[in-house]
């Protein structure tokens, strides 16, 4: 395990690369069926008379293999023990379609850091993610907005 990192060791700029991970025909119509079942995220069929003309994966499943991944990083790079959850996330966006067979990876920049007035105890940090496909192609990109542990005395 790595050394803890703190707020305080943070620093603009700071980035972390995530991933990767495969998606699979059988979990993007597993996650849909539980919680996005809207037809073209189950079945081809459903989809080709969409503008995706085939399935496609849920941006909502997207998003949760984005965090998928970005708790494994954090977790092997130290983070993990200082972070205290996220505050929201601002500028969601899902840019392409995810498919079956397709791999994702990403990076996470930190652009903004604050020490919380009326929370010693934390920080907040807004950062820059990107997931890539195996082509390289944005499909998510986001700002979360997440709290960190300052350093203990």
């Amino acid at each position: 395990m790595s050394k803890s990192v703190y707020f305080e060791d943070l620093e603009i700029g700071d980035r972390l690369d995530f991933g990767p991970v495969s998606v699979s025909r059988d979990e993007i119509m597993a996650f849909a069926a539980e919680f996005d079942a809207q037809p073209f995220h189950l079945s081809d069929e459903a989809a080709a008379g969409t503008h995706f003309g085939s399935l496609s994966a849920s941006g909502w499943h997207t998003t949760a293999l984005f965090m998928k991944m970005f708790v494994a990083k954090m977790q092997a790079a130290g983070h993990q023990d200082a972070s205290l959850g996220a505050m929201g996330i601002d500028e969601l966006r899902w840019l392409r379609p995810v498919r079956p067979g397709d791999t994702l990876r990403g990076t996470s920049e930190v652009v903004e850091k604050k020490a919380s007035r009326s929370r010693p105890e934390m920080g907040i940090v807004k950062s820059r993610v990107t997931v890539l496909n195996q082509r390289d192609e944005p499909v998510l990109t986001m700002m979360p907005i997440t709290m960190f542990r300052t350093r203990p005395n």
